[in-house]
């Protein structure tokens, strides 16, 4: 019997992808260029061999959650009875919010928007709209709907892709902060005194685009 949960979470996180990847094709027609895509850093072509299994795994470990009564992908069978079975539509919730704050971040980043860093691609600085409170907004909400998976799909292998996902944002954000140190120099600094990483910080937004 499919789990509704999990498939209407599947679903969200099928979303998600799809968007990114029209993304991708975007600033593929437009650069003419995998730089920004498929990245050039060693750093960041080592994560690229666990992101992308990574991201294959979030794709079908909650539709295969959906479709398994019982086995290794099933779901384990406290996830199924109330009242844990029930306060999973929370986190189906919270996974769809987070898909639509993404678009708006996304929107937001605009033309500026990349998969990777790209050394020598000095794109605009954006610090308006949810950028004015946080440093990687995109990054937050990513983690964000991992642990909404994790909620709504509690199984072992969730469990390790989760711990995985998490990891590789945290170091993905300080890497791209480094970068942006150095392209866009003490405006990025002043910056990132104004903001947090993922969360807003005390003290008030960075109002304007640095100079």
């Amino acid at each position: 019997m499919n789990d509704l949960q999990a498939l209407l979470l599947a679903i969200v996180i099928w979303a998600y992808w799809s968007y990114v990847g029209a993304l991708s094709v975007r600033v593929r027609r437009r650069t003419r260029k995998l730089a920004g895509i498929v990245p050039s850093q060693p750093l960041e072509q080592a994560m690229w061999l666990l992101w992308v299994p990574l991201v294959l795994a979030w794709m079908l470990l909650p539709w295969l959650a959906a479709q398994r009564s019982t086995g290794a992908w099933a779901l384990p069978a406290f996830a199924r009875e109330n009242p844990f079975a029930a306060l999973r539509w929370a986190g189906v919730a919270i996974a769809l919010l987070c898909l639509a704050l993404s678009v708006v971040c996304w929107r937001r980043m605009g033309k500026s928007w990349r998969m990777s860093v790209t050394p020598g691609d000095k794109t605009e600085l954006v610090t308006t709209g949810p950028y004015a409170y946080v440093r990687h907004p995109i990054y937050a909400l990513s983690m964000l709907l991992m642990l909404c998976t994790l909620w709504v799909v509690p199984t072992a292998p969730v469990l390790l892709m989760a711990a995985l996902h998490v990891t590789l944002m945290l170091v993905k954000a300080r890497n791209e902060e480094r970068f942006l140190a150095g392209v866009h120099g003490p405006a990025y600094e002043r910056y990132c005194r104004q903001t947090g990483r993922f969360l807003p910080r005390r003290g008030g937004p960075a109002a304007t685009n640095p100079p």
